[in-house]
């Protein structure tokens, strides 16, 4: 699979970069790996990120602000087809062959759990192996999302997290994977990240940060700890090794 980035103006396409490295930085200065040379954009603007296949938006304190789908963001999850405003520029972010070459597998990194569904007749976790991208819904806060990278992650000690609380609680979903997103693009994303000497705890969009054990995690990664409980999104979810 293929992540790049559009860069028009006017509608006529000037440029279109591939994200394959892990930070694109983007702004007037001629250090910038993607330079817009004009004076609505700051020198050092926006910047984003990619890990695995999946990408994410900062603006970094720019002068006019960075937009994504005609709504200002400071941190942004990125999906297919967003478009990202930098004063008159549009960057679209593209994910070339996620429908194309796999449709299954695009489909099930878009099913949701709804609402009111009934549950199984018998208890079986939430997420089934190939399962990559599930939502966990609560009767009054529109629920986070749990998506995964398909790449194996190193070696470390297995471990899960269970949810608490709302129409899915007591389900369950491995930790397999180098990087795990939770949460509702647009209002409130974190990410889990599965490194060789544990896991940890990053705050990506949303106006307020995760808590963890009833307190809210700074700007750094925050490792986790067995048993501790993740609050996102009126969601809590339980971080446990096995």
């Amino acid at each position: 699979m293929t992540t790049k980035i559009i860069l028009s103006l006017d509608g006529n396409v000037l440029r279109e970069v591939v994200l394959d490295h892990e930070k694109l930085t983007i702004g007037r200065k001629a250090h910038n790996h993607l330079q817009i040379d004009n004076l609505a954009v700051s020198g050092e603007h926006a910047v984003i990120t990619t890990i695995q296949n999946d990408s994410f938006l900062e603006d970094l304190q720019s002068t006019n602000g960075t937009m994504v789908n005609g709504q200002p963001v400071q941190k942004h999850f990125l999906q297919d087809g967003d478009v990202v405003e930098i004063g008159k520029y549009k960057l679209k972010y593209v994910r070339e062959g996620a429908a194309k070459g796999h449709p299954q597998e695009d489909f099930e990194r878009t099913m949701v759990i709804r609402p009111g569904a009934k549950p199984a007749p018998k208890p079986e976790p939430a997420f089934k192996p190939g399962d990559t991208h599930t939502s966990i819904d609560a009767p009054t806060v529109q629920a986070p999302l749990l998506q995964q990278t398909e790449a194996p992650a190193a070696e470390a000690r297995a471990a899960a997290i269970q949810v608490l609380n709302g129409a899915n609680a007591g389900k369950s979903l491995e930790l397999t994977k180098n990087l795990t997103s939770l949460g509702k693009p647009g209002v409130q994303v974190a990410i889990i990240t599965r490194r060789p000497n544990g896991y940890f705890l990053t705050h990506v969009e949303g106006p307020s940060r995760p808590l963890v054990n009833s307190e809210q995690i700074g700007v750094q990664a925050h490792e986790l700890h067995d048993h501790d409980v993740i609050e996102l999104a009126g969601i809590k979810m339980e971080f446990f090794y096995k």
